[in-house]
């Protein structure tokens, strides 16, 4: 019996979460401008139509409704923003991002600029569900974390990294579009403290 596996079939995972092993680099590479080393990829299928979730991601300064390290996203034009984001040990870092490629309805790439706190771009991609099942949603981001490998392991043991971040931001907007809000545990004392800050 031969091999039933073909080099030129492609699953439908995000790039990132590929078995095929070039995968990683062609998510890399279909960033526009890479910034960073780390990869990460997430994906989600929301019961919503495409436009509509597109349009709500598109607006920034919404992303803090349920991205729960962003503190805040300020407009600057149709292409510029600036980011404040959550850090570990109750500080913030910040940023600009230019727009580096869009498409309406199905595309959202982005790169930050020089002097960043914490290099980073990705791209995030709506494509309509199998079966009509609303839409799949894949969050594709590099980056450099700050203090390189333990900069990381910190941000992991806060809960800080962007990987851990991304899953759990996807799974709040999945429940935002779907039921109109997010559902919340009780907060801990932890958590608390750190939002007096």
């Amino acid at each position: 019996m031969g091999d039933a596996r073909d080099s030129d079939i492609r699953d439908d995972a995000p790039l990132t979460a590929s078995k095929r092993g070039d995968a990683a680099d062609e998510a890399t590479a279909a960033l526009v401008e890479p910034k960073g080393d780390t990869l990460i990829g997430r994906t989600v299928t929301i019961n919503r139509p495409r436009a509509e979730l597109y349009a709500y991601w598109r607006d920034f300064a919404k992303l803090p409704s349920f991205m729960d390290n962003v503190v805040r996203v300020d407009v600057v034009d149709d292409a510029r923003s600036h980011w404040v984001v959550k850090a570990p040990g109750g500080k913030t870092v910040e940023w600009d991002a230019v727009i580096t490629e869009e498409r309406e309805g199905e595309t959202i790439a982005w790169a930050s600029t020089e002097g960043a706190d914490v290099p980073n771009s990705g791209r995030i991609d709506f494509r309509d569900a199998p079966g009509g099942r609303g839409t799949v949603v894949t969050a594709t981001i590099v980056y450099d974390p700050p203090a390189g490998v333990v900069g990381k392991l910190i941000a992991k043991m806060f809960q800080r990294e962007p990987a851990i971040q991304a899953r759990r931001d996807l799974r709040r907007f999945k429940q935002l579009m779907e039921t109109g809000e997010i559902a919340t545990a009780a907060r801990t004392r932890a958590a608390r403290e750190e939002e007096k800050d």
